[in-house]
């Protein structure tokens, strides 16, 4: 984990550093809150300086793409970014609420069910951003606590020099003795979103807790993060995972024999939300960044990195469905927060993980 400071400014490029400070006594110049859909920036908006500080697990090459694009809009704005795991971020804003003060402005990580736990603690502050209007119900909360800013669906990956990828059509056809031994997830124990994955799948008529004993039955290897699987499918190991979708179409366009399926029995998905920490002393630059997040220039932003954006209207990247297309699977959300831990323990009695 590591604090990166991208201090962008007009075509300077992004310096990171590690164990950059945080300012809090920077000051906002004719703030002005509202961003245009278009992107187009009012004067005032363009002219309002300061910093702020995010805290986030988006993957460090993203952030800063983001950044870049956010100060070409408000080039006099510094964010301050520290990123590491959602678990760890987490821990991060725990251990600074104990001592009084949380240096974070706001916060960037994996899924809603992060955030409502923080909501139940109190430490976030609503924000109703103008952009509101075009983000679907179903992924920004009722209260203004936080909002998606993308869609990353998880489902089956496969490489297509191993296994014909027309044959698999879900997530039952990893239990299919045809691909015994070649078959690989992401450990719910070190992901955030394999973590949710299980408990949602578990909650399943047509999967739960059988799905995983016939997956272990058929040879499951268990890596960690969503990138080992990436690995082991590119690299030949494995011919099936179960893998997020932007990671998948990436090595697709990169050449790689990839090829990703939305399951039959329906999509799992995070969608990255942002929220302002109760508080914040920079809440107002913190805005402008959420509106831009939101806004059509910054989903068509989220999209040339290759994820699907929550926005209505904006294309999803080559090959891989829009929000319109994709259909979620069910859950009882408070079912996932109430079981989610005793679901990894027994996750690791399974498995024989620790």
């Amino acid at each position: 984990m590591k604090w990166n400071k991208l201090m962008i400014t007009g075509m300077s490029a992004v310096a990171l550093s590690a164990c950059g400070t945080v300012d809090s006594e920077e000051t906002v110049k004719d703030s002005d809150t509202s961003t245009s859909s278009s992107g187009e920036e009012t004067a005032a908006a363009t002219d309002v300086e300061g910093s702020f500080t995010l805290y986030t697990s988006q993957p460090e090459q993203d952030i800063a793409q983001a950044v870049v694009a956010f100060n070409e809009v408000h080039p006099n704005i510094t964010v301050d970014v520290f990123r590491s795991g959602t678990e760890e971020v987490i821990s991060k804003i725990m251990a600074e609420k104990v001592t009084g003060n949380i240096l974070a402005d706001a916060l960037l990580v994996s899924d809603s069910f992060t955030f409502e736990g923080l909501a139940e603690e109190d430490l976030l502050q609503a924000y109703e951003s103008p952009e509101l209007d075009a983000v679907p119900a179903e992924y920004k909360d009722e209260e203004n606590l936080y909002v998606g800013t993308k869609v990353i669906a998880t489902g089956i990956a496969v490489n297509t020099d191993l296994v014909d990828s027309s044959e698999i059509t879900g997530f039952q056809s990893m239990i299919d003795a045809a691909y015994a031994d070649q078959i690989m997830i992401p450990s719910p124990l070190y992901s955030g979103s394999a973590s949710l994955n299980l408990s949602i799948i578990t909650q399943q008529d047509s999967l739960g807790w059988d799905f995983y004993d016939s997956l272990k039955e058929n040879g499951l290897f268990v890596g960690q993060g969503n990138g080992t699987v990436l690995d082991a499918l590119v690299n030949g190991q494995e011919g099936v995972g179960m893998l997020v979708d932007f990671m998948a179409n990436r090595a697709r366009i990169d050449g790689a024999p990839i090829e990703f399926i939305y399951p039959e029995e329906g999509s799992l998905y995070v969608t990255e939300p942002i929220g302002i920490i109760n508080g914040s002393e920079n809440a107002e630059l913190a805005q402008f960044f959420i509106d831009y997040l939101l806004s059509e220039e910054g989903q068509t932003v989220t999209s040339e990195m290759g994820y699907t954006p929550v926005r209505e209207g904006i294309a999803a990247p080559e090959g891989l469905k829009s929000i319109d297309e994709i259909t979620p699977m069910d859950f009882d959300a408070t079912k996932v927060r109430e079981t989610r831990d005793a679901d990894k323990e027994k996750f690791a009695e399974i498995f024989g993980q620790e």
